[in-house]
């Protein structure tokens, strides 16, 4: 079952800017923001706030999810599952693959809404809301997870939508249904749920299909969902989101791994560059610095590795610079100034390196007010935002030396990473969407 209401779609339609009049430098489109690595040039979100302070609005939003919101002009679109409640009947619950028996999380009995939202960036008010499809879960998730881990992106005239098993979805910036495409099941590690986040760019979307069973990477026609190319990929489960970047005259699409880190030519997936993999659940994306692609991983081990574009082949031995300690488990690093800033593990401990040599400028720093961290740095206005699960917020300086600018607690937990536009942060917590901006 599929349903779509519009609110106000008339008022809504004419104050949607086109994608030609809107500089995506100030929005904040995909997963990772407009630069692909967490931080705004132009964005001047403030410097405190509290649940009262600081608020432009908070909008219930029903259902789990920690993917990120993203903003287009004056809409902020974000994705949810809801448990309806509704108890299948044995017939309708998907059978288990054999291969993967020994899951080790609950698969559900009720039906659950895969959902989309668009909000009026200025009130919080819901301008459409989509079900793009109402299943029963072949899988359960982790205890920290969801079945909406995956950030939508926008190009400015389409809004892509990824809820990973239950489809790849395609909308125009009003809500109307282009396309959809269903890439088949994914067994994740242990059961523990999917984050099949797309990276959209000049008319195609890339999507990495990493997962217990058949692996591979797509490039999607955006215009109409078909299939340009498909490769397959001998990878675990990783839960990264594909870089894409434009270097010399062809565009990479790079992605991380456990087995091997690879670069593929956009145009026709064949493999560019390799490079030895990283750890296992392979979670942070990968960013640009200059002529370098940066990746990074730290579950059961510490690995970073900064790696030069013009690779062919084998670049196992060509690594700028690499690193083997204090590298981040769930949270993607932020790159500001030429500086890389990241969290070891999810745990409340910042480093800081060069990100053109590698050199650690900040070691090993305890955030004092931080506990357990899945949401990823952002960076603004010669500052660095720090969320935590609990919903506590550590504002520092950047720089080479730690300097806390604010402290601030917003009293809802929070998973997702924020996204800047303007002078606003959007905070997608457990239970609201926030708008936080100084008044």
């Amino acid at each position: 079952m599929r349903t779509i209401i519009f609110l106000g779609l008339l008022i809504a339609s004419l104050s949607c800017l086109a994608a030609d009049e809107i500089d995506p430098a100030q929005q904040w489109p995909q997963w990772r923001g407009p630069s692909f690595d967490g931080t705004s040039s132009t964005a001047k979100p403030p410097l405190t706030w509290d649940a009262d302070t600081n608020i432009s609005w908070k909008t219930p939003l029903p259902g789990k999810g920690s993917a990120t919101p993203i903003v287009w002009g004056d809409r902020v679109f974000v994705t949810t599952a809801v448990d309806t409640g509704r108890k299948a009947k044995p017939e309708d619950i998907p059978p288990p693959d054999p291969r993967f028996a020994e899951k080790r999380t609950e698969v559900p009995e009720n039906y659950h809404q895969f959902k989309v939202f668009a909000l009026d960036r200025t009130t919080g008010k819901v301008i459409w809301e989509f079900i793009c499809a109402e299943r029963v879960p072949h899988e359960g998730h982790h205890s920290t997870h969801s079945y909406a881990g995956a950030s939508p992106a926008t190009d400015g005239e389409r809004l892509v939508v990824s809820f990973g098993s239950f489809g790849i979805y395609c909308f125009d910036l009003n809500g109307k249904l282009l396309w959809e495409k269903q890439l088949g099941r994914q067994e994740t590690r242990l059961g523990w749920g999917e984050a099949v986040t797309p990276a959209l760019h000049n008319g195609r979307v890339y999507v990495n299909w990493d997962h217990e069973g058949d692996s591979f990477i797509t490039a999607l026609d955006a215009a109409d969902g078909k299939t340009l190319w498909k490769v397959d990929r001998d990878e675990p489960s990783s839960w990264a989101t594909p870089l894409v970047v434009e270097y010399q005259g062809k565009t990479q699409v790079i992605t991380p791994g456990t087995n091997e880190v690879r670069s593929y030519d956009a145009e026709t997936g064949e493999v560019v560059w390799r490079h030895e993999g990283l750890t296992l659940n392979c979670i942070p994306s990968p960013l640009r610095h200059e002529d370098s692609a940066i990746l990074m991983s730290g579950f059961r081990g510490n690995a970073a590795a900064a790696i030069p574009l013009d690779a062919t082949g084998d670049a196992t031995d060509d690594a700028l610079w690499t690193l083997d300690r204090g590298t981040p488990y769930v949270p993607s690093p932020v790159l500001a100034a030429g500086r890389l800033y990241f969290t070891q593990s999810n745990n409340n401990i910042l480093t800081s390196v060069d990100a053109a040599t590698g050199e650690v400028l900040m070691d090993r720093t305890r955030l004092e007010a931080l506990r357990n961290i899945y949401a990823s740095p952002v960076a603004a206005a010669g500052r660095i935002y720090f969320i935590d699960r609990d919903g506590t917020a550590v504002v520092i300086k950047q720089g080479d030396r730690l300097e806390v600018l604010a402290t601030n607690q917003l009293g809802e937990p929070v998973d997702a990473s924020p996204a800047l536009a303007g002078r606003q942060m959007f905070l997608r917590g457990e239970k609201h969407v926030w708008c936080i901006e100084e008044k």
